[in-house]
């Protein structure tokens, strides 16, 4: 590891001070179509810089930002971030910084990923030793702030390598540009060999393939170049292929009417029965930036230019599916109470036949007259009011909201503090599912039973995600007080998956200890705030040539 690191030290010295990519992140898609684009070397700051005054420790640098800050190592293995800052880290700091590294997984010699949990007070080890896309996420992202992308490196190739396997379940076989759930280091000591081996959703429990590893691959890609300015991993042919294998199979046209993606139950981060099924908001605020940093990475040749197109008109028809019928706000939810329904043709008010009668009593009570969020899925008949938060902070993120909705939802985190962030963030879903619903709902899975892992748990892993929505949107005093809950206890109670109860206040009951991606989670909150230039990874900017949304109280009227 000490090779390795000083390996990556060298490459980003070489960088220098421009280290960001210019993935034309405030652009008018369509212009791609008429002329490639080619991607550049660029500064641009990557938040509104009066959010800066804000913060509740100073930044020890002038206003200029970049959109990420990669930095040496010191000799101590203490944090880059925190070396740059005149003041003292928390002593939690280096505790994660050692677990994380604890939970390295090595592909002869190389480090390629993290498993998802180091709990040896567990007796059953499931598939909590293998390395999750979805899950390696947060982990990548703390070794690109510290200035350590050659791990990051390692994990995209060697899952572009597994993509490329054939994928079957039964007798059934997988498109071919899924991704791998997960995949497993197994070491031979006395052949000194390592083998690989991948779950695509046949192991998994459920047998659900992931939907969301591909987007949260493209993802990833774009964040290391934008972290190190290096273009030449995404331009090699192998990571075109890649994205181009991806986007044939979530680009594809066939019976359904919306640009939304149509996913089975189980497909994302809930990844057991949660009644998530057909066009949830996690899947969609995905798909759309993970669209977005395709459209920043792809060349345009040949074969690139035909997936430009596609991208840039799917992009168009997204934006306004999910920002005029996913979004509830006061007016909006004052218009579906009283909807008339059985309506036909081009005409109809209410478009998908949703009955009033069916909004549950408690998103009266929990909606403020300022605030607003996009909702857990929209289908004929049906609407889920749930709050789902990695949904609408990636909806931040990626641009899909637009600033006012940005604005609204944090409006409504801060009028409903207690109900979605408690004691302990962050609560995956509100509300939890309960009594004769949850029956139908989970088939009664024991694990998810009333605020408890998916069904209203709170997950110390989206610490990250809602830290970097709160600095995009100029509130970083609000990410404060997130870490500060997570820092009053998170790692006395020894980083755990999951917490229980409406409040958060109790460590989950099947919970596993050392969960990787909670420790991962606070780190990159932790840098992010320290050195909110990082946010430029993983946020994208509006696009302000796409056409405006419709009020949202005529959304449904057009």
């Amino acid at each position: 590891m000490d090779g390795t690191r000083d390996n990556s030290l060298n490459s980003l010295r070489s960088v220098g001070s421009q280290c960001s990519i210019s993935e034309n992140d405030d652009y008018d898609f369509s212009k791609l179509l008429d002329k490639p684009r080619p991607l550049k070397i660029e500064r641009k700051r990557s938040f509104d810089e009066r959010s800066l005054s804000e913060l509740s420790i100073g930044l020890g640098r002038g206003l200029e930002l970049e959109t990420c800050s990669p930095g040496g190592r010191s000799a101590f293995d203490t944090p880059a971030s925190s070396i740059r800052n005149s003041f003292e880290p928390h002593p939690m700091v280096a505790e994660a910084w050692d677990a994380l590294r604890r939970s390295l997984v090595f592909f002869r010699g190389q480090p390629v990923g993290t498993i998802a949990a180091n709990d040896h007070q567990s007796e059953e080890v499931l598939n909590y030793d293998q390395v999750f896309v979805r899950d390696f996420v947060p982990s990548a992202l703390a070794f690109l702030m510290n200035g350590e992308p050659e791990i990051v490196k390692n994990f995209l190739l060697k899952t572009l390598h597994l993509q490329g396997w054939e994928k079957r379940i039964d007798r059934f076989k997988l498109g071919e540009g899924a991704m791998p759930a997960s995949f497993k280091v197994l070491h031979d000591p006395i052949r000194k060999t390592d083998t690989l081996i991948a779950d695509f959703g046949e192991s998994a429990i459920g047998r659900v393939a992931p939907v969301d590893s591909g987007f949260w691959w493209i993802i990833l890609l774009r964040a290391y170049t934008k972290s190190t300015g290096d273009l030449t991993l995404a331009e090699t042919p192998e990571c075109q292929k890649g994205m181009r294998l991806i986007l044939a199979l979530c680009l594809s046209e066939g019976f359904d009417t919306f640009p939304t993606l149509l996913c089975a139950d189980g497909c994302s981060m809930i990844d057991r029965r949660m009644g998530i099924y057909g066009y949830p908001i996690e899947i969609q605020a995905l798909f759309f930036m993970a669209l977005r940093c395709a459209l920043a990475l792809l060349k345009h040749d040949t074969e690139g230019k035909e997936f430009v197109e596609r991208i840039v008109k799917r992009l168009h028809a997204l934006s306004y599916h999910m920002r005029s019928y996913f979004w509830l706000d006061f007016q909006q939810l004052n218009d579906i109470y009283r909807y008339k329904t059985e309506e036909y043709s081009h005409t109809a008010v209410n478009k998908f036949n949703v009955i009033p009668d069916s909004i549950p009593d408690w998103v009266f009570d929990f909606m403020p007259t300022r605030g607003g969020y996009f909702i857990g899925n929209v289908s004929p008949a049906r609407m889920d009011f749930r709050w789902f938060v990695l949904g609408n902070c990636v909806a931040i993120l990626s641009s899909l909201a637009t600033p006012e909705q940005s604005m609204a939802i944090m409006d409504l985190i801060e009028a409903r503090w207690e109900e979605l962030v408690g004691e302990m963030p962050l609560k995956i879903c509100y509300p939890a599912i309960e009594s004769h619903e949850w029956r139908i709902v989970t088939g009664c899975d024991p694990k998810n039973t009333r605020w408890s892992y998916h069904n209203g748990g709170s997950w110390p892993v989206l610490l990250w995600l809602l830290t970097a929505a709160c600095i995009k949107t100029g509130r970083p005093q609000i990410a404060r007080r997130l870490i500060d809950l997570a820092e009053s206890r998170l790692a006395k109670d020894g980083w755990p998956e999951y917490y229980d109860g409406k409040l958060g206040r109790y460590i989950g009951k099947q919970a596993r200890k050392h969960q990787t991606w909670s420790i991962a989670g606070y780190l990159v909150a932790k840098m992010m705030l320290e050195d909110p230039s990082h946010l430029g990874m993983i946020s994208l900017e509006e696009d302000k040539q796409m056409k405006p949304v419709l009020k949202r109280s005529n959304s449904w009227n057009c």
